[in-house]
């Protein structure tokens, strides 16, 4: 199978469905994914398609998947090794040991919780099944009709579960973006007393190239950037919990004008989110915002940060 052979498992226990993908093919990199709903199918899509390289800093985080991976030793950690051991299994040679992981935005790749580990259960059983028939039937996952994947249901049958095959369409992506409340105040003192017009803000968040361990499951910061397009000087920068980020992204913008005492004249934003979460405080303040393929001043200051991290 190439990793281009997706088909669906759907979770008995919630109903999602999850595309798996078999790796292993070219024999560099031996797994299943199970890529969680629309948005980790998505992600995978993006990664397949060449939208985004597997290379790029940000592949990582369009991934929302569990994984089994087939591993040298030297890359499990404790807890791998002790569930082996509290199960009395033993491995050995290269490419040999499993490695189970979840995938999530914004997060270090971390261990199951007991959901995930029943569910990549019964998705690793379900794949052994597809796989077994494709090898006897090439053209089985061709779909009959365009955005079709076949899918394994479930129903139940006494204490057990009887699985059949399904064509289904993804559903609709549902990742709204949540405007957060105006400090109407606020917005109108600035609108009032800071001077307008001056100069062309590029702005944007991304994910920081290092975890922070707060909790159980290590997140990276996602970092909020503002940079003045024409010199190239950094207006703000902030990092905030993936779940806050939204909120603290508003008021970083708008501390930034107070700190300055004036308006840009044009705001520049690359990702529809961006643009979304800024458009209720620019058309406000009367600046122009605009979405563009491309924030030159701000994409060097980013790399320059991720240089710098990498080597310190």
């Amino acid at each position: 199978m190439w990793d281009s052979d997706i088909f669906g498992v759907q979770n008995p226990e919630s109903g999602e469905i999850g595309y798996c993908c078999v790796m292993g093919r070219l024999g560099q990199h031996y797994a299943l994914a199970v890529y969680l709903g629309t948005e980790g199918l998505e992600g995978y899509l993006k990664i397949q398609s060449g939208e985004i390289s597997p290379d790029d800093i940000d592949a990582l985080h369009v991934q929302k998947c569990l994984m089994v991976s087939f591993e040298d030793r030297k890359f499990l950690r404790e807890p791998d090794f002790r569930v082996i051991k509290e199960l009395k299994l033993k491995f050995r040679g290269r490419k040999s040991w499993p490695l189970f992981r979840s995938y999530r935005p914004g997060y270090l790749p971390w261990y199951l919780t007991k959901d995930e580990a029943r569910y990549l259960t019964v998705a690793l059983q379900q794949a052994i099944v597809v796989a077994l028939r494709f090898k006897e039937d090439k053209d089985m996952l061709v779909p009959p009709k365009e955005n079709q994947y076949l899918v394994r249901v479930s129903e139940k049958e006494g204490r057990g579960l009887k699985w059949k095959d399904e064509w289904l369409e993804p559903l609709p992506l549902e990742k709204e973006v949540v405007a957060e409340p105006i400090d109407e105040a606020r917005l109108e003192r600035i609108g009032k007393t800071v001077p307008r017009g001056r100069g062309i803000w590029e702005v944007d968040f991304f994910y920081f190239p290092g975890g922070v361990k707060e909790g159980e499951r290590p997140y990276y910061p996602c970092t909020l950037l503002l940079v003045d397009r024409g010199s190239g000087f950094v207006l703000n920068a902030h990092l905030a919990k993936p779940s806050k980020y939204s909120s603290e992204f508003m008021d970083k913008f708008l501390s930034t004008i107070e700190n300055i005492q004036h308006l840009p004249k044009e705001v520049l934003a690359k990702k529809e989110e961006v643009f979304k979460l800024l458009e209720p405080i620019t058309s406000r303040l009367g600046i122009k915002l605009r979405k563009v393929e491309r924030l030159i001043s701000l994409e060097e200051v980013r790399a320059g940060m991720f240089e710098f991290f990498v080597r310190e």
